[in-house]
């Protein structure tokens, strides 16, 4: 205990032991879904599925142990949605390469992010992004995560004629996460520790006897790594002129995982005058897990926004993230035991991280159409694109067009024009 007390100094953070374990185990239960959904994923475009639910748990815990000792951060990482789906359906089933040399793609994308880490461009970047942009990527997450979990709960569904629509309120998973919701908010507000935890448990229990989730046992052998072990195909990657891919892979994985590193520090009060004191660290933990990730077998790894969960819990540490990557070790042998938590038993705790995450909002000056609108653009367009790299695309572009505009063009930094350079080139190039 003195140990751990010292080396991610619990007390200088005002945390314990016991807080972060819970927080950790909060953050594991709502990011457990990519243990499933990403060989489904992958799967689709030919990658050996049982592979890549191993290779999905060590490249998940991998990058989280990193992140934790390194970086001394609560926060998790695991092989990215959106990211797999590109993979998958964007560049193997749409562009006809084989699954091996978009691994290399990945890895290639990798190496430049370990690069630009180690010569700080990518503090740099994330450095230079404006304080109104800032808060707008927090607001923008909590937006995004209040949409992902409205959808696990049945609340919002897909509609033709209006896009989006409210979904069967009578459908007994619906009334439980709503259940759930109420209850981890009171408990919360009554200061109950564990209150996110107590809801998830509940919810799943609940599962049980009104949603007809079954036992599947408790422990089962992980199947081998072997078909997706070291087969990325850097030759195949290079040849087939994959620079769009790589770039594209490269753009994404650079702004959802320092959207998401931003956004979840900034909830955790681990910002010090606007920045991250130890944001190279947690760069390279990222850097390097998208490079392992895709050796063992995987789409890239990113930081998962579901780590605020765990911050809202309690997490401050690494501690938190030592737990996580624990946990998606041990799911390799009790898998069944993490797959018996529903979707809409973990879419009440991100619904109400969401919900405090939005709070952000009145940090941004109003009175000044040049900062508030490329913010609001920003927040918007994150849950609107389903992506938190088109988000904050769209606001940097919007932020550097408006001081232009307005002759306010000193005032801007040179990495913000080159980064809205850099999105307009690939919107209008490239296909993503």
């Amino acid at each position: 205990m003195n140990f751990l007390q010292s080396f991610f100094r619990l007390k200088e953070n005002g945390t314990s032991v016991r807080t972060e374990v819970v927080a950790g185990v909060t953050t594991f239960l709502t990011m457990a879904y990519i243990i499933f959904v990403n060989p489904s994923i992958l799967g689709d475009a030919g990658v050996p599925k049982e592979a890549v639910f191993v290779a999905t748990c060590f490249a998940a815990a991998l990058g989280t142990i990193i992140m934790g000792l390194y970086a001394n951060y609560p926060i998790a990482m695991a092989p990215g949605m959106g990211l797999n789906a590109y993979f998958a359906y964007a560049v193997v089933l749409g562009m006809g390469i084989s699954w091996q040399a978009a691994l290399g793609a990945v890895f290639i994308s990798g190496c430049l992010f370990v690069l630009v880490s180690l010569l700080g461009v990518r503090e740099q970047i994330v450095n230079g992004i404006p304080h109104s942009l800032r808060t707008a990527i927090t607001v923008g997450l909590g937006l995004f995560l209040a949409l992902i979990a409205l959808k696990s709960a049945g609340i919002v569904v897909a509609n033709p004629a209006t896009l989006v629509g409210v979904g069967d309120l009578h459908q007994p998973s619906t009334i439980m996460a709503i259940c759930g919701f109420m209850l981890i908010v009171t408990l919360d507000r009554l200061k109950v520790t564990g209150a996110i935890l107590i809801g998830i448990v509940a919810v799943t229990v609940m599962s049980f006897f009104f949603g007809g989730n079954t036992f599947h046992g408790l422990v089962s052998m992980p199947p081998a790594i072997e078909p997706t072990l070291l087969k990325l195909d850097l030759q195949g990657a290079f040849s087939v002129g994959l620079l769009n891919v790589v770039l594209v892979f490269f753009l994404v994985e650079l702004f959802d995982a320092t959207g998401t590193l931003m956004g979840v520090a900034s909830r955790a009060g681990l910002l010090v005058g606007g920045k991250m004191e130890r944001l190279n660290k947690a760069l390279l933990a990222d850097s390097c897990a998208i490079v392992a990730g895709s050796m063992l077998g995987t789409s890239s790894t990113t930081a998962y926004i579901e780590s605020a969960a765990g911050v809202q819990a309690g997490g401050r540490t690494g501690l938190t993230a030592l737990v996580v990557a624990a946990l998606f070790l041990a799911s390799l042998f009790i898998a069944p035991i993490a797959g018996v938590v529903p979707a809409y038993a973990t879419a009440p705790a991100l619904l109400y991280v969401a919900c405090l995450m939005l709070r952000d909002l009145t940090e941004v000056d109003w009175s000044d159409s040049t900062e508030s609108v490329p913010a609001a653009i920003t927040a918007l367009l994150i849950p609107f694109t389903y992506s938190i790299a088109h988000g904050i695309a769209f606001g940097f572009i919007t932020y550097a067009a408006l001081k232009l505009a307005t002759g306010q063009a000193r005032k801007v930094k040179p990495i913000v024009w080159l980064i809205a350079a850099v999105f307009l080139f690939k919107y209008a190039y490239l296909k993503a």
